[in-house]
């Protein structure tokens, strides 16, 4: 239905629309006044997406309303109340309190990134909203911007529980197939397993993502590829959350064991917002009834997927996962191996302790046990200093005798 003809439509016999509110991938939202009570409220006309078979259309139809009672009973200040849900033309219309606000989704793409203490303060709002769901057994699965309405003192509240499901209640699929956003999807719920209370942790870890730095924490050309980041990778360390990074990473942890539950996200955003003060005041700038020209989507589509290839991608993941984790252990046993042969090379041997001397013979020098015995070699010296002297007595020996003769011969 488009704004022409919407506009001045009387739902249910009952509701009568004046114009649009906002668009999202479930559907629209219409301005809309209660003419029994005579006050206005938000009229959303869910739309399912167009590849569904009739089957699935109206196994989610039933779900919808199956889960718009149950979400009836959520009554809180951070999350809009759902008044009542009716039948029209073969669709559900959920009839919500109508909240002066804008989503999130509108007001980044139109003033860019929010001031981190501004995007703490919202976080703190969604988390109450999503603590008391979770108290009345319902976990939201579609947390993203789109569905986060900003008021003009930067009050938050939690909207549409188009997709919710309440815990331990008989589930309604729609053929085996996974209705989300991917972009703000949690790892389980990427791998096809049960979602619970964590996944809504994830997502709001990525819509604070992108409410502080303008993008999305895991941005891909298809579908199929953000659910495998979503899977196998860690966000871009974001640029300008400032305090708020460790509760960014907290919430955006893929193991749901360690990830951030509300009380620590609380805990940590109540820190950041103390321990860097109030800051400068911030407020969503007025709407000016013009679309938000060149303005990334930020991940707001709901796509469906078939649980059977969520499963086959989890399985080539997993095979990946133990081929990398084999790898590196083999890695890291050959860095192991190495290093204990540098640090053989590095300890010197010890030299055993000198053994006792041993005498060669009596009164001789005296040698080592165990050391080799001395073998006398023959040198020159023996020979030829006993002959020098020889000849030399020799001489000595005529000299004297010459001179004796030489005497007695009177020649002297």
């Amino acid at each position: 239905m488009s704004a022409e003809t919407g506009t001045g439509r009387l739902v249910a016999g009952r509701y009568s629309v004046t114009g649009v509110l906002g668009r999202g991938g479930m559907g629209v939202v219409w301005d809309a006044t209660d003419e029994v009570l005579n006050r206005p409220v938000a009229l959303k006309e869910v739309s399912f997406p167009p590849h569904l078979s009739d089957e699935e259309r109206a196994s989610l139809r039933a779900r919808t309303l199956r889960e718009a009672r149950t979400a009836a009973r959520l009554v809180h200040p951070c999350v809009t109340t759902l008044y009542d849900v009716v039948e029209e033309d073969g669709r559900p219309w959920l009839v919500m309190e109508r909240v002066e606000s804008r989503s999130l989704q509108e007001v980044v793409q139109r003033s860019g990134p929010l001031p981190w203490r501004t995007a703490a303060r919202i976080g703190l709002d969604v988390l109450d909203a999503l603590e008391a769901a979770h108290a009345a057994g319902i976990v939201h699965r579609d947390v993203k911007p789109a569905n986060v309405l900003v008021g003009t003192d930067c009050s938050a509240h939690l909207t549409d529980f188009g997709i919710a499901t309440a815990t331990g209640d008989a589930s309604i699929t729609t053929s085996g197939a996974i209705l989300g956003s991917p972009a703000y999807m949690s790892p389980e719920r990427a791998r096809g397993e049960e979602p619970g209370p964590a996944v809504d942790l994830w997502s709001l870890g990525a819509t604070l993502y992108t409410a502080v730095e303008g993008r999305l924490a895991f941005d891909r050309p298809e579908p199929m590829a953000t659910l495998l980041a979503v899977v196998q990778e860690d966000p871009a360390p974001p640029e300008r959350a400032g305090p708020l990074a460790p509760v960014l990473q907290g919430l955006l942890t893929r193991d749901q064991e360690q990830r951030w539950d509300v009380a620590r996200a609380r805990a940590g955003l109540r820190d950041a917002l103390a321990g860097a003060g109030p800051g400068p005041a911030w407020s969503p700038p007025e709407p000016d009834g013009t679309p938000a020209a060149d303005a990334p989507s930020l991940g707001g589509q709901v796509e469906r997927f078939d649980r059977d290839d969520l499963r086959a991608l989890a399985s080539v993941i997993g095979t990946v996962a133990r081929d990398a984790r084999d790898q590196a252990r083999h890695l890291a046993d050959k860095r192991r191996e190495r290093r204990d042969r540098r640090a053989d090379r590095r300890v010197a041997p010890v030299p055993p302790p000198a053994p006792p001397p041993v005498a060669l013979r009596p009164g001789g020098p005296a040698r080592r046990a165990g050391a080799p015995a001395r073998r006398l070699r023959f040198k020159r010296r023996w020979v030829v200093v006993p002959v020098v002297l020889a000849v030399l007595a020799v001489l000595a020996a005529l000299g004297g005798v010459v001179a004796l003769v030489a005497a007695a011969a009177g020649w002297w």
